[in-house]
Formats: C-alpha cells, structure tokens, sequence
C-alpha cells in the first residue's frame, strides 16, 4: 500500500459555498475551474484506477477560508467544509486513507474549537494552514494555542504555501510575473514560514508537534549548510540574539519536518531533502490533481523518482506508506 500524503480535493458542496464567497475573475478559482478532478469524482477515479494500490490523503485547495471571508463566515465555510470532506473520506475507504481540515485561521477561537471536533467527531488526520495568514507569519503569539492543541493531538499540520500574484517580484512592479509568484514563491514563502517556526522557538517549546512541507521543504535542503553558516554568528556584534533560546542548533529542528516528494519527478531533489530530512522524514506525495493532465503524469513522475533514488529498498518504503501509516496512526 502507497499513501499519497498531499493530494487536494474541493468537495462538491464547500466548493459551490465558496464560489458565492469570491467573484468569478479571482484567478484562484479560474485554477479550480480548470482543475475538475478536484471536485469530479468520476475523473479523479479513472487516473487513480492505474495506481490501484494507491490511498490518497485529501486536503483542501487554496485559498484559505480566511483569506475570502471574515472571521465569523470563515469559521462556518470552514466547518461545512470540514463535514463535507469527511463525508467524502468515509464513503470511498478503498480510495482514501485519510481527510486533513482546514481552519479559518483569522478567527482563532473558532479555529481551536473545530480542530477538536474535525479530529474527534470527524475522524479528520490533522490540519491545514497556509505559511502565512493574511499577511501574518505563523511564530505570532496568537496561533501558539493551536500549536500547543496539536502537539497534544499528536497529528501533523500540513502546511501549503501562499503567495498570491499580487505580491510583486520587484517594488517597482505591482504584481508578478511570469507565474514566478507560485513557481518560485510558494518554495520560498515555504522556506520562510519554516525559518520562522524554528528560530522563533516553536519547535524548541513543542517538541512533538508534527509539520508536513510541501514540495520537500522548498529549497531549505539545498541550503542546509548556508543556514548553518549564518546560524554560527550567533553572540556576534551587531548580530540579532535570536538563536539564544535554542538547545540545539537550528538545523537539528529544520530535520523535524516531514516533507512530501512533490518535486514534479526530480529525483536530485529529493536525494537533497533526504540528505537533511532521511528517509524517516519523506513522505510520498504528489499534489494531485495538479499539473498536466488533472496530475496523472506526477504520480508516474514521482514514484519513477522515488525508485530512482539511491536508498535502500526499505526506506523506499518507509517513503511510499510506513512513515505515513505512522504519522497519521492509519
């Protein structure tokens, strides 16, 4: 058994809920339009047919409830979406192992309260945020509580990176180009939150909470020994003192992070994630639906690459399904 631990899904019912939320020229949902597997089950069905001895892990596709709604709507957009992802997870057993929930994370109070309900009364494996909230960084004070509920949980947080097209590559410009803002970005705006959640002692003071990247950790397995570089100035003069409530060195919780394989095939890549993460901290995954063809051609890419990489016959494993099993207690 292969599980596929970063797949995206808009249920039927959210989705017709959220397209009354956000108007029709919003380009995140001229993507969804495009993307009919994410919500057509048929579709999505015949492309798994060719990978039968795959289980998917379903989480939501941006935007984020927070990001088209205000806090109280967010919260119920959230909620319908969470009952209706369940429901989807509960009737195809034989396709899916897993349901992930998403949080209206602007209205933290509510957020607390459905993370208990997605997981106890839904059988939901975890939850979604994006690396940033409306602008915000995930190491804010605010959203500790959430941290502190999941560590408790002991089920991961998956995170999906955001950066919309109207954050410019150059200040002299007013929105990107190019699609640099999701080709590029997203990796780096994944690198960021992770710096973020590290050197702000996140991870230093909820040792069991469980992150999942997307896209291997972005580019933080290239630049390991850079980030250990710049972690040595520490005590410096005119250096900041940040890295002074650390036990460890940085890069010993960059390793804590679980990571998937949606590196569109490229095996050099994931040989540098598992040189960082190990095969312990690798998990298959492949973000279907998208790319071309509703993503059929990234699951072949990726399990291709997967194969071609130079680990032993067991930590392939480990990467396909056992550190899924055991992350999500499957």
């Amino acid at each position: 058994m292969k599980i596929d631990i970063y797949t995206h899904m808009m249920p039927p019912k959210y989705l017709a809920a959220l397209r009354k939320k956000v108007s029709s020229g919003f380009s995140l949902l001229e993507m969804i339009d495009a993307t009919p597997a994410l919500w057509d089950l048929d579709i999505r069905f015949k492309i798994m047919d060719k990978h039968s001895d795959i289980r998917q892990v379903l989480t939501f596709a941006i935007p984020p409830v927070e990001a088209v709604s205000d806090p109280r709507e967010a919260a119920d957009l959230a909620r319908r979406g969470n009952d209706d992802m369940a429901e989807i997870v509960a009737k195809h057993p034989d396709r899916f192992a897993a349901g992930v929930a998403m949080l209206a994370m602007n209205n933290m109070d509510e957020a607390l309260k459905e993370t208990d309900r997605a997981i106890n009364d839904l059988g939901l494996k975890g939850v979604q945020v994006s690396t940033n909230v409306n602008g915000k960084p995930l190491d804010l004070p605010e959203f500790m509580p959430l941290y502190e509920k999941m560590a408790g949980h002991g089920l991961p947080i998956w995170i999906h990176p955001r950066r919309d097209e109207t954050v410019p590559d150059y200040e002299t410009e007013s929105s990107s180009k190019y699609r640099i803002n999701a080709a590029l970005g997203w990796p780096f705006e994944t690198q960021v939150a992770m710096a973020r959640l590290v050197f702000s002692g996140v991870l230093e003071k909820y040792p069991n909470l469980k992150f999942i990247t997307h896209h291997c950790g972005g580019g933080i397995p290239f630049f390991t020994e850079r980030i250990k570089e710049f972690s040595r100035h520490r005590g410096d003069p005119g250096r900041e003192t940040h890295l002074a409530g650390l036990s460890r060195a940085p890069i010993e919780y960059f390793r804590m992070f679980y990571n998937d394989t949606a590196v569109t095939g490229f095996t050099p890549a994931l040989m540098c994630g598992y040189a960082l993460f190990g095969a312990e901290h690798i998990l298959f995954g492949t973000d279907m639906p998208f790319g071309r063809e509703q993503g059929a051609p990234s699951i072949e890419e990726t399990l291709q690459a997967i194969e071609e990489m130079s680990i032993t016959g067991p930590e392939k494993q480990m990467i396909l399904g056992g550190n899924a099993m055991k992350l999500l207690r499957l």
